[in-house]
């Protein structure tokens, strides 16, 4: 629904909530909103939006959350009782979109407003559509072959290689089109001499099956990574170069910066001694200050990373919030992204950034603000100013 279409609105926001209100997530949103003054969110279990629609009042605001670590939804969106499954993640990812167009078009009949915008969420969760908007809009991104939607499909290990060789990619992950939390992701490393090492969380069964595991492992052998990217495949793959990023006391860095409503408000160094910075595969927090000083030291500034994930956020302009995954190079001059996330601002007890606005705020404090500033401005409520 564009902006000058969205129904006037007096009086605070009240919101409504699509998600899995066990869940942390929602949890420490309710909290926000409650700790802004304001009624708390009408909830709406996903279990049952899933199976029976949804509805809504007019003027709501509607936050669409993660439907993720629920197993009854877990099994609705991807057909699999097992969370730790990797398999599957098309057909989540083709529930999910149909679900969301769902909540749009019940929003749309009730006057309520979305804070998600259905057509971004769904580029949001394929990371090769992702990859090529970013691209078209001038976001540093690592180069991939599979990136936008006119990329060629990858079925398996064999066209896995010939794109590898054909971009001269030595070095490369592999990531599930549709995948989240580094769920299947490979990271590939090749020596040209034909040996390789594939470093990932999934583990495959003896009978072809994948699953995540809290432990990273590696594969040397190239019978077995055929077999787990030939498991993969059937999901859709996305492929990018390896990006050599920068560390920090010996450990690969990376930073995910949450924006919200077009401005950088939080952010987190994530360190690893894997390929995967991930805090659930063994990653921990770094020192902010002093990926901000060793930026600063390279030539470069702060306000430029920064400015890198503003310009991502932009690529989608009708959801209020995401998180980036930004990667600095060796040497922290310069900057690429890696993914832009829709569910990526579960950053408990980090408060705002200096100079953002949000400071003394949490990333669910920061969204109820942006909120707040624009709800009833002109006439409209609004999710970005």
């Amino acid at each position: 629904m564009d902006t000058a279409d969205r129904p006037a609105t007096t009086g605070p926001p009240r919101f409504a909530v699509v998600g899995n209100p066990e869940n942390r997530r929602v949890t420490l949103f309710v909290d926000a909103v409650r700790a802004a003054g304001l009624p708390a969110p009408r909830l709406l279990a996903w279990a049952e939006v899933l199976r029976g629609g949804a509805e809504f009042a007019p003027g709501e605001v509607v936050r669409i959350d993660s439907p993720g670590e629920n197993a009854d939804v877990e099994r609705l969106l991807r057909g699999a009782a097992d969370p730790t499954s990797v398999e599957g993640t098309a057909r989540w990812y083709g529930r999910f979109v149909e679900a969301v167009r769902t909540i749009a078009r019940a929003a749309a009949v009730g006057g309520a407003v979305l804070l998600d915008d259905p057509g971004e969420l769904a580029v949001l969760f394929d990371k090769r559509r992702c990859h090529g908007v970013l691209r078209a809009a001038g976001v540093p991104v690592p180069a991939s072959p599979t990136s936008g939607p006119a990329a060629p499909a990858v079925e398996g290990w064999a066209e896995v290689r010939s794109l590898l060789e054909s971009a001269g990619l030595r070095r490369a992950f592999l990531k599930p089109a549709h995948g989240s939390s580094a769920s299947g992701v490979v990271a590939l490393e090749g020596d040209g001499r034909g040996r390789l090492r594939a470093t990932t969380s999934a583990e495959l069964t003896a009978d072809g099956r994948l699953f995540n595991s809290l432990r990273v492992r590696r594969y040397d052998r190239e019978p077995q990574i055929a077999a787990l990217v030939d498991a993969l495949a059937p999901d859709g793959l996305h492929i990018e170069r390896w990006y050599p990023k920068a560390a920090q006391h010996g450990r690969a860095a990376d930073l995910r910066v949450v924006v919200v409503a077009g401005r950088a408000t939080h952010a987190v160094v994530r360190t690893s001694r894997s390929p995967m910075t991930n805090l659930h595969l063994g990653g921990t927090r770094g020192d902010l200050e002093a990926a901000r000083a060793a930026i600063e030291a390279s030539g470069a500034r702060w306000s430029d990373a920064l400015a890198v994930c503003e310009a991502a956020a932009a690529c989608f302009p009708r959801t209020l919030c995401v998180g980036v995954d930004l990667l600095p190079a060796v040497g922290w001059r310069r900057f690429a992204v890696g993914e832009v996330n829709a569910f990526g601002d579960l950053l408990p007890r980090l408060t705002g950034l200096p100079g953002s606005g949000a400071e003394g705020l949490d990333t669910y404090g920061a969204q109820v603000a942006a909120v707040c500033r624009t709800h009833g401005k002109n006439g409209t409520s609004r999710a970005r100013p």
